[in-house]
């Protein structure tokens, strides 16, 4: 195990990932009402009406906003399958230690700040 992170670090980011994934998968879940996205996606789109121009651009964002939890939760169910990897809180871009600061903010971090930055640039 990677002596970066203490024991009792890593059991602060358990919490706060385990914490976090139930936030969203309960938003998910009271998001869509039950149905899969696909299905909530098809139910928004037979309430167009009238406003069916305003519904439209609702619905996108909608649905952006919804990938982007589903974005976030997999990388909060990533991140607590390699809690207890040597690897885990090591920038995956420059291999230095990321520190725990930065990780009870973003438990699901990947990359040291500096290299977040670089990477946020180039996409």
């Amino acid at each position: 195990m990677s002596i970066h992170l203490t024991a009792g670090q890593r059991a602060i980011l358990a919490g706060s990932l385990q914490a976090r994934q139930q936030v969203l998968e309960r938003q998910l879940d009271l998001h869509q009402q039950g149905l899969s996205r696909i299905e909530h996606a098809r139910q928004a789109l037979e309430q167009d009406g009238d406003d069916a121009p305003q519904r439209a651009s609702d619905r996108e964002v909608d649905l952006a906003l919804s990938d982007m939890d589903l974005e976030e939760l997999e990388a909060i169910r990533r991140a607590r399958q390699h809690l207890q990897d040597e690897a885990y809180g090591l920038c995956v871009s420059c291999g230095n230690a990321i520190p725990f600061d930065r990780l009870e903010i973003e438990p699901q971090a990947l990359r040291c700040v500096a290299c977040e930055s670089i990477h946020e640039k180039e996409i």
